[in-house]
């Protein structure tokens, strides 16, 4: 029987200091704290994967967090029970294309060039570095580790290590950033010509220490398009920053595959695809999210929780317990919700349509019964009318003004 393909996510939950704008589930830890953490974790792979015979890891993604706090030993020991215990294998029919992507998120200066040669040999071939700012004033505001020539250096290291597919985030949006400095930016970063570039515009989320400073701005910003202090660029500033990025990347050769995010050919990220199409992903580790075949559900958040309920984990009759019912309630999993047709339709739309490529119609129509049109007709005729999205060989998608306004957009899509 040919597996199915599932794409695996590990998450790292260790930081060396915490951003100021960051809401991730993440914190400074002690070495000993992470050591109990890797042994956990490795059990944890072990035993889910009894749950899923049928499925294939088709990619990996390390993220957190910053992976690279561990040391290249313990992110290789948790590589390796990955492999050991889902099977990697290309089906028949596609031996001999790329291997299975295994993405590993890392910050400047975390590294040295042995960790990059040590994690390049132990089967990473994806390197996602958090960037953000090539200007050192703006890194210092994020309160970030790095400076630009920390980057710089870590990106050296990269290439003489062997990885041949690199991404770089940036963001824009930032306080004091004007739309030149994020320009300069990513023109720097561009010159480096890496594979891949995620360029986003700063949130300002709740229980962060940003949210003290600029919360009342970031207000300010969305009812009135700037505040009066002009701690924050203004609404047309970074609607400006993001066509920039789209104009300047597409002369330099990169494509915009999806609303953030730009690859050279054949470098998009096969990993965050499977997110916005909807496939099988499992996640493993601390707060970990997970969607199969349609049921969602979440790993405990807290780390104590999450020690004593893998304790717990027991499978009713042995190791072989749980084939055929992946999703099957278990002490380990929290939050487990079965998707209704609706949900399933709304999310087919809401994240379809952050691909530049947009939904296809046919696979629609194959997912669910019945026509796209059946439950969407009049929104899509309305957006279709305000130009905000079009509809060309069976595929819907945003137009370039659709995207602009994307989250007012992709809320039609919502059913009551």
């Amino acid at each position: 029987m040919e597996r199915k393909p599932i794409a695996l996510y590990v998450h790292i939950p260790f930081c060396i200091r915490k951003c100021a704008y960051c809401d991730f589930l993440s914190a400074p830890a002690s070495e000993e704290t992470k050591k109990n953490y890797v042994n956990l974790l490795c059990e944890e792979i072990e035993r889910e994967a009894v749950r899923y015979p049928a499925y294939r890891g088709a990619t990996v993604f390390f993220g957190g967090g910053t992976p690279t706090t561990l040391r290249p030993e313990q992110l290789e020991k948790i590589l390796c029970k990955l492999k050991s215990s889902f099977s990697m294998e290309m089906p028949e029919g596609e031996r001999g294309m790329a291997d299975p992507e295994i993405t590993l998120e890392c910050n400047p200066g975390t590294v040295g060039a042995g960790d990059l040669e040590k994690l390049r040999g132990a089967g990473f071939n994806r390197l996602s570095i958090g960037l953000q700012s090539a200007r050192n004033e703006e890194l210092e505001k994020l309160g970030r580790i790095h400076t630009w020539e920390d980057f710089l250096e870590t990106y050296g290291l990269a290439r003489d290590a062997g990885f041949r597919n690199i991404n770089v985030d940036l963001m824009g949006a930032l306080p004091g950033q004007s739309v030149g400095s994020y320009v300069n930016s990513l023109e720097r970063v561009m010159d480096l010509r890496p594979e891949h570039i995620s360029a986003y515009s700063l949130m300002i989320e709740e229980r962060t220490p940003f949210f003290e400073r600029y919360g009342e701005a970031d207000r300010e910003r969305q009812k009135y398009g700037a505040d009066k202090n002009r701690l924050l660029p203004t609404e047309e500033e970074e609607r400006r920053m993001y066509e920039l990025t789209g104009e300047i990347l597409e002369k330099s050769g990169y494509l915009r595959y999806e609303i953030s995010n730009y690859a050279r050919p054949g470098f998009a990220c096969r990993h965050n695809i499977t997110y916005w199409e909807r496939g099988n992903y499992l996640g493993l580790g601390l707060g970990a999210a997970s969607l199969i075949e349609n049921i969602r559900f979440t790993k405990p958040r807290d780390l104590g929780e999450y020690e004593a309920a893998l304790k717990g984990y027991r499978l009713e009759r042995g190791r072989e317990a749980g084939e055929g019912d992946p999703c099957g309630e278990a002490a380990f999993h929290r939050d487990r919700q079965h998707l209704s047709a609706g949900e399933q339709m709304e999310e087919y739309m809401f994240l379809g349509l952050r691909l530049t490529a947009g939904i296809s119609c046919q696979g629609f129509r194959e997912s669910f019964g019945f026509p796209v049109e059946k439950v969407y007709g009049d929104v899509l005729k309305k957006l279709e009318a305000q130009g905000l999205l079009f509809q060309r060989k069976g595929r819907i998608a945003l137009t370039e003004r659709g995207i602009d306004v994307s989250n007012a957009v992709l809320s039609e899509f919502l059913l009551p």
